[in-house]
């Protein structure tokens, strides 16, 4: 009986652990086989230990380069997506203007939509307007398919917002510009940092749009399938679980930054 109790005492954390250690299962997986040393050309079965792949991360041709690439992009498709992502959140939450709400409903319509009919519309776009597929239209594409994201989560965070604390600002004579700047920014930042690292790893993960759209630009996703059909480097395991790791730090450093600001508030 005893042992009932905990059972269902601890039955949801229990739950949520497993599920959390079922998602990061695949992560320890690529980070055990980035320790192997196949024998063939596949990283698939466990042959031997070896630190050579970390040793020599670009060893393999034009796997740098491609992931080089997809950082720029996925660079600037951040930046751009959460710039006018966060002036659509404000406009939307703040203002009221005809369509307004055809616009919410329209904002929602990438991420409803599958991947490959976006892609294939971007696609015919690019194609009516003469464009020449590749690092622009790439850009372009993941601009368009990231700026749902942000808007969703800096449009969360600002309907939060206590408006008063604004009206407070203007009543001790503070600017528009300095109201912006010292009391709304602040306050909104955790959604726009949030959205933008979402679209900065929905962008450097993408496959499929990225695939219609690139012509013959190679992205490290790109690189990654066409290398499954000859063989699977070594490599591809180590960048994985680099990026891997460089998540798992950011998101940590985000949480002792918040419980610091937390303890000194009060």
């Amino acid at each position: 009986m005893v042992l009932v109790r905990w059972l269902k005492r601890h039955l949801v954390v229990m739950a949520g652990l497993l599920t959390l250690g079922y998602l990061l299962l695949p992560n320890v997986v690529v980070t055990v086989f980035s320790f192997n040393n196949p024998k063939g050309r596949f990283n698939y079965e466990w042959q031997q230990f070896s630190t050579d792949a970390w040793t020599d991360p670009c060893g393999v041709a034009d796997l740098c380069g491609s992931l080089s690439l997809s950082l720029q992009i996925a660079a600037w498709a951040t930046l751009g997506a959460t710039v006018l992502g966060t002036l659509i959140a404000f406009a939307l939450v703040r203002y009221r203007f005809r369509a307004r709400g055809a616009v919410n409903s329209l904002i929602f319509l990438p991420m409803a939509m599958p991947e490959v009919v976006m892609a294939a519309s971007l696609l015919t776009l690019f194609l009516n307007m003469g464009a020449q597929l590749g690092f622009w239209t790439i850009l372009i594409a993941h601009i368009m398919f990231c700026l749902s994201f942000v808007v969703t989560a800096v449009k969360a965070r600002v309907m939060s917002m206590d408006p008063k604390l604004e009206e407070a600002a203007r009543d001790l004579y503070a600017g528009p510009i300095q109201t912006f700047v010292r009391v709304t920014l602040p306050i909104a930042a955790p959604g726009i940092a949030a959205g933008a690292l979402l679209a900065f790893a929905l962008s450097f993960d993408d496959f499929i749009i990225t695939n219609f759209n690139a012509g013959a630009t190679v992205t490290f996703p790109m690189f990654v399938w066409g290398s499954a059909q000859r063989g699977t480097p070594v490599q591809i395991n180590v960048i994985g679980t680099a990026m891997f790791i460089a998540a798992v730090l950011i998101v940590l450093s985000g949480m002792v930054i918040s419980g610091r600001r937390k303890r000194q508030r009060a």
